[in-house]
């Protein structure tokens, strides 16, 4: 190679090096700026270089400044931290070129209370979209997959937070409303799965060591699977709603005809099973009725039925909701069984494992006034499945009064 050329080519090899080392710089400088700003917002409760491996945490990072966005562990729980990113506001095209795509949030039990399901409720997507029932995390972790993250719980009985005593403690790592634009098929990618699990998990650890818990998590599964679409046909039930497959209720006339179910998980804070009414059943019950002013089940799974089972320190503050607002909502006590005073939400309770359990029933609004009666032999069939499932004791039934289509 002539000297000339072999001095230009060695000035060139200088400058790409030169930029090389520049642009690197810059790319370490943005991912330690971006730890600081997890840092700063989130205590060190949430992981830092976790939540920058997920999909949308590309570009500059940065958090909310505000009163509520950001953890300060001197003040109550529970709290959240909130974190943005560009590339998250350039794949959504917001208008200030960042978006808010991650929140961690931590908190401890007893907790304000729980309210059971609205007879207004929104089980399936009102636009016809795919729904995804929550599913049980697995491996050992009280823990609950959605759609868009994680949440995960730790028994705490001696543990404590800002002066006040916590029976457990809890932590969620979720995506804030991905679109398409990060999901797979309407589903969170299995790596952003497997990332905000251990986020979840290393929350949760790291909340307890500070709040002083003798326990915690094990490492999440390796393989969390996605979430099964539903609703799925009554006999095709497999999970917290097998038992109303094995039953046959389905062939039954104006009882739903379809399911969303989880598998089943003893860890679980709160257990879920919903039937709905499919929109040919549905209407064609709607159409017999001899009363047309009940409401027109226009939505998909607008007639259904939501079944709960809260479970430890959950159980002691459910709380039967009241859609006319202005009233004080009836407390589900453990030990005692009933029905709402103005709402179609009924509780039933029992103890497994000297703690106590409450199990709800909500109706929807209209399919109430026009199957009540057909329902308890519903509810008794799905508590009794839980208890022995659970090995509980103690269980308190409501009355068959109140399942009457007149009752308030």
């Amino acid at each position: 190679m002539p000297r000339r050329v072999r001095k230009s080519v060695n000035v060139l090899l200088c400058l790409v090096a030169v930029a090389a080392i520049g642009w690197s710089g810059s790319e370490i400088w943005q991912v330690l700026r971006g730890r600081q700003q997890i840092d700063e917002a989130c205590a060190g409760i949430v992981p830092p270089g976790r939540v920058l491996s997920l999909s949308p945490a590309g570009g500059t990072i940065s958090h909310r400044v505000a009163d509520e966005g950001t953890i300060e562990l001197d003040a109550a729980l529970p709290q959240d931290c909130e974190i943005f990113s560009t590339e998250a506001g350039e794949k959504h095209g917001t208008h200030t070129g960042e978006r808010w795509f991650f929140t961690g949030a931590v908190g401890a039990l007893p907790e304000k209370s729980v309210v059971a399901d609205d007879p207004l409720e929104d089980l399936l997507d009102p636009y016809r979209g795919p729904t995804y029932p929550a599913q049980p995390l697995g491996g050992g972790v009280a823990g609950v997959v959605t759609d868009t993250g994680v949440m995960v719980q730790l028994p705490c009985p001696k543990g404590l937070s800002n002066g006040f005593p916590v029976t457990d403690v809890w932590a969620r790592a979720e995506l804030m409303d991905p679109g398409p634009q990060f999901t797979e098929n309407g589903q969170l990618s299995s790596d952003d799965r497997q990332t905000l699990a251990e986020i979840a998990v290393a929350g949760a650890n790291n909340l307890a060591e500070r709040v002083g818990c003798a326990d915690r998590l094990p490492d999440p599964p390796s393989d969390i699977p996605a979430l099964t679409e539903g609703p799925v046909p009554a006999a095709r039930a497999q999970g917290t709603c097998a038992w109303y497959g094995k039953a046959g209720f389905s062939r039954r006339r104006g009882l739903p005809d379809q399911v969303l179910e989880s598998r089943t998980d003893d860890r679980l804070w709160d257990e879920s099973c919903a039937l709905v009414l499919s929109d040919s059943r549905a209407r064609a019950l709607w159409t017999a009725g001899a009363d047309h002013d009940i409401i027109d089940p226009g939505r998909p799974g607008q007639y259904f039925v939501s079944l709960h089972t809260y479970a430890g320190e959950e159980a002691t503050t459910v709380r039967l909701t009241d859609t006319r607002y202005d009233e004080p909502m009836d407390n589900a006590e453990p030990g005692k069984a009933g029905r709402s005073s103005n709402d179609p939400v009924w509780w039933a309770s029992s103890v497994c494992d000297g703690r106590p359990q409450i199990h709800t029933m909500t109706a929807a609004y209209g399919y109430d006034r026009l199957m009540t009666p057909a329902l308890e032999k519903v509810f008794r069939a799905y508590v009794t499945d839980v208890t022995e499932r659970r090995g509980c004791s103690r269980v308190k039934f409501p009355a068959a009064s109140t399942f009457q289509t007149d009752t308030p």
